[in-house]
């Protein structure tokens, strides 16, 4: 695997310039329809899976994305094929992320940037969108077909927690690490693409496993297995006990060290009696939510509706040990649900659209 020549990486920034990047909304827009676009969009979900751990943000990876695919077919003419097409679009993709990263501030966790709160702490207000690691649907970043040995190293390679560490790296470090650790190139492959020397590349990585292992994740963990009928049985109970909102069975699910996070809100409990507390107090408004199971960040995850059917918020769930550790709820439900292919209203029983609205 080798990156495009010099000549035709440069031609690619010469015919495409510095134009605005496309949205999410409007993918394949403003790229003709035809054969060499369906050879570049046979790599999107790579591609954005890729961006995704560069960037932070299924948003931002999908408009990247977009933008690599209005490059590549802008040059597509001058693409000499003395590398493969997918090493030159990963060279156009590196070369947009980088451009965005630029001046950009680093997205993190509500647990990266501050010690736990107490129940009776003010929810505040909520920080912008670009404060926070969001959440990414599985379907939009990982293959659905492939060696189940490299699924799972994907899998694990888009955990909010290991996305939010790659965050601390330098955007060249975090190039070299993803293409070295994750997607399993060369030192000479990934030199070429930055167009660097194998001892640079190496002391990169070196840079950026250190800062890793510094921050609890490494790379180089072994990958969870799929979901077994025991993990499975721990989600159904969870599901049960919330949607009874019932204290005493989601006190026998919760791990006694669990989290909860609420992006944007900058709070976040630590401690199974916290969050139960905190779901009789000011988290009462979540009694008699639905939630419709989807799948996020190689993880399982649910859409919530509340009682009167309104979305409220993307759970995104880690379990260890038979119990849940911990509940990421995003609560961007306008963009996100969309996003998730899920419903404006969640017509159950006794709620339909009509009388929801």
């Amino acid at each position: 695997m080798k990156r495009s020549s010099t000549g035709e990486a440069d031609a690619v920034d010469e015919s495409a310039g510095r134009r605005g990047v496309a949205t999410a909304d409007g993918a394949g827009a403003g790229v003709p329809q035809g054969e060499p676009v369906e050879r570049l969009e046979a790599h999107r979900s790579e591609l954005t899976g890729y961006c995704y751990r560069m960037l932070g943000s299924a948003f931002e990876a999908e408009d990247a994305v977009q933008e690599t695919m209005v490059r590549a077919w802008r040059s597509y003419d001058r693409f000499e094929g003395r590398s493969s097409l997918r090493s030159w679009l990963y060279r156009i993709a590196t070369n947009v992320c980088l451009d965005l990263l630029k001046g950009s501030q680093r997205r993190a966790r509500p647990m990266d940037l501050a010690s736990p709160s107490s129940v009776d702490t003010p929810i505040g207000t909520g920080l912008p969108e670009a404060t926070w690691i969001g959440p990414v649907p599985d379907q939009r970043v990982l293959a659905s077909a492939g060696d189940p040995a490299e699924t799972a190293v994907a899998r694990e390679s888009i955990r909010l927690a290991f996305v939010s560490a790659l965050q601390r790296l330098a955007p060249r470090q975090r190039a070299v690490l993803i293409l070295r650790e994750v997607l399993s190139w060369s030192a000479s492959e990934v030199a070429e693409l930055l167009g660097s020397s194998v001892a640079s590349v190496n002391s990169a990585l070196q840079r950026a496993r250190a800062t890793l292992a510094a921050s609890g994740e490494d790379a180089a963990d072994a990958p969870r297995q799929p979901l077994d009928e025991a993990q499975q049985a721990l989600l159904r109970r969870y599901v049960d006990a919330f949607e009874r909102f019932d204290m005493d069975a989601l006190t026998a699910v919760l791990h006694e060290d669990s989290t909860l996070s609420m992006p944007p809100y900058a709070l976040w409990l630590r401690g199974r009696a916290d969050i139960l507390r905190w779901l009789r107090g000011p988290g009462c408004g979540c009694e008699g939510s639905h939630l419709v199971p989807v799948s996020a960040n190689g993880r399982a995850a649910f859409g919530q509706y509340r009682a009167d059917g309104t979305p409220w918020a993307i759970q995104v769930i880690e379990a260890a040990d038979g119990r849940v550790t911990a509940l990421q709820c995003f609560l961007d439900t306008e963009r996100l649900f969309p996003l998730f292919g899920l419903p404006p209203r969640y017509d159950g029983p006794g709620v339909s659209s009509a009388s929801a609205s």
